[in-house]
């Protein structure tokens, strides 16, 4: 009898699971968290946190959708797909960019070759701060992922930032390096504005059409569909061309990097895996000399820091480096154990006057064409006082460079004055004085020009040797030939800067 109760109970047990067990129809309801306490949408791509007791799921419920895979991404590709979060363009033009990339195999190769030295980090950015992933396809539409591309605009890095966009979010512009074109603060700048523009509009593709044509822009065009009663999208409104079709371009290669072969494209393999890693530097230090230590081409070195535009880097305005992940520990190894000689070759100079580039050179011990050429000083041009010079840093100059100077310095130029000896006529009562006000010249120097002194007087008609500018000398021998009898003397050959030599008054 015994054996007969146990038997039914167990039978009982098993007919209750039967019946549990099994999918009831109100299943999705009772497996959705509560939401009477006002807890977010779930969205495809943000993590769900129950509000209420935790409930076991359905063998359904843990096939579907609704639970994250554990998986990690194949590569760098996989994990950007798993990111898409903005809403496809349907457009012709979409389909028109699709062709032109998928023609073009050569081209293709070579841009997300490019990319991968830096889209691991901004992914990493993008998800970091939970934007739509389809952001890090954004460089090859810009600037085909080269940090060195400059639009005849002007605008510069992979980013394509314009100087006074940049200066905005605060992307140093100076003598020695462009953080325009710095892969870690471009990024950060491009994103912030891009979370800004998100922010004003609320949709992505009008945030990208501001990003291409500016926010202000953006917003009179809406302004104006608004006011004639029409869509404000960014479809609906009238852009430029080049803005209509900023997006379909990056909706074009969204789409190939989704599924390449379906447009008979392959993507070359990204590790997910960081490429490089931030390196800190305490002294000021050759760019060749880093490039020594780490174990790579200076080249390389340069694809990862492309915003250094000399031959040093300037601890003081940037204490950090970018090295390939394998050659950073390298680097930092070959440097503790290097004990001798300096770091540094080169230095900067604040240039105490204006002055001319030749005696800027000889005043800091190196040739004329050496100075313009790491200084990128333009024909005919006089360096302004209080630019930063790069000269060659001699064993007297053993302190590095300033963070004031290393954030701040500029090179300025003015126009070289170019002066043509000529001759005037003295008027009635003409003085040294007065002649030197009719030209805008120092009283000493047309004395020393005639060999007399600063308190001399003319006579009437009588030649003055002066040195003038070519446009305002041409003008006064005019005068002189027009104002009657009396022979001009010839013009000397050009000087440019200086002080002329001493003639001998006639």
């Amino acid at each position: 009898m015994k054996i007969l109760h146990i038997a039914c109970l167990a039978c009982a047990l098993w007919l209750t699971g039967c019946a549990t067990t099994g999918p009831s129809q109100n299943s999705a309801a009772d497996s959705a968290p509560s939401t009477s306490t006002g807890a977010p949408p779930r969205t495809a791509h943000t993590p769900v946190i129950p509000n209420g007791p935790l409930r076991p799921i359905t063998a359904a419920q843990a096939s579907s959708g609704e639970v994250a895979s554990l998986s990690a991404p194949a590569d760098l590709w996989d994990r950007i797909r798993r990111g898409f979060a903005m809403p496809d363009l349907q457009h012709e033009l979409v389909q028109d960019r699709e062709q032109w990339y998928a023609t073009r195999p050569d081209y293709m190769q070579r841009m997300t070759e490019r990319s991968s030295k830096y889209l691991f980090h901004i992914v990493e950015e993008l998800e970091r701060r939970g934007m739509p992933t389809e952001l890090a396809l954004l460089p090859y539409i810009e600037s085909a992922f080269n940090p060195q591309a400059v639009s005849s605009a002007k605008a510069a890095g992979m980013w394509q930032f314009m100087p006074a966009t940049g200066n905005y979010f605060d992307l140093k512009q100076n003598a020695f390096r462009d953080d325009r074109r710095d892969v870690l603060a471009s990024t950060r700048a491009a994103l912030d504005y891009l979370q800004k523009l998100y922010g004003m509009f609320g949709d992505w593709h009008l945030a990208l059409a501001a990003y291409n044509w500016g926010e202000g822009s953006v917003g009179r065009a809406i302004a104006r569909n608004q006011k004639q009663g029409l869509g404000t999208s960014y479809t609906d409104l009238n852009m430029p061309a080049e803005t209509r079709m900023y997006v379909p371009k990056l909706q074009a290669v969204k789409n190939i990097v989704a599924n390449p072969e379906a447009f008979r494209t392959e993507l070359p393999l990204i590790e997910n895996h960081p490429y490089f890693q931030t390196v800190d530097i305490t002294h000021d230090i050759d760019v060749a000399l880093v490039a020594t230590l780490a174990g790579i081409r200076e080249e390389d070195f340069r694809a990862l820091n492309p915003s250094f535009n000399k031959p040093v880097i300037l601890a003081a305005g940037t204490p950090q480096i970018l090295l390939p992940w394998d050659n950073a520990k390298v680097f930092q190894r070959n440097l503790e154990a290097r004990r001798e000689g300096q770091y540094a070759s080169w230095t900067v100079w604040s240039v105490p006057s204006t002055m001319t580039v030749s005696e800027a050179a000889q005043r800091a011990g190196m040739s004329e064409n050496d100075l313009r050429s790491i200084n990128n000083i333009p024909p005919r041009m006089l360096i302004k006082a209080g630019s930063a010079l790069m000269v060659p840093r001699s064993s007297a100059i053993r302190q590095d460079v300033s963070s004031h100077l290393a954030d701040n310095g500029q090179v300025a130029f003015s126009p070289e004055i170019v002066t043509r000896r000529t001759t005037v006529r003295a008027r009635k009562g003409e003085t040294v004085a007065s002649i030197a006000r009719r030209y805008k010249l120092s009283a000493a120097s047309v004395a020393d020009w005639n060999d007399v002194r600063a308190s001399a007087a003319f006579k009437l008609g009588e030649q003055v040797v002066v040195y003038l500018p070519v446009r305002q000398a041409t003008q006064a021998r005019g005068t002189v030939a027009r104002s009657g009898s009396g022979k001009r003397s010839a013009a000397a050959p050009v000087r440019r800067g200086g002080t002329p030599s001493k003639v001998k008054r006639r």
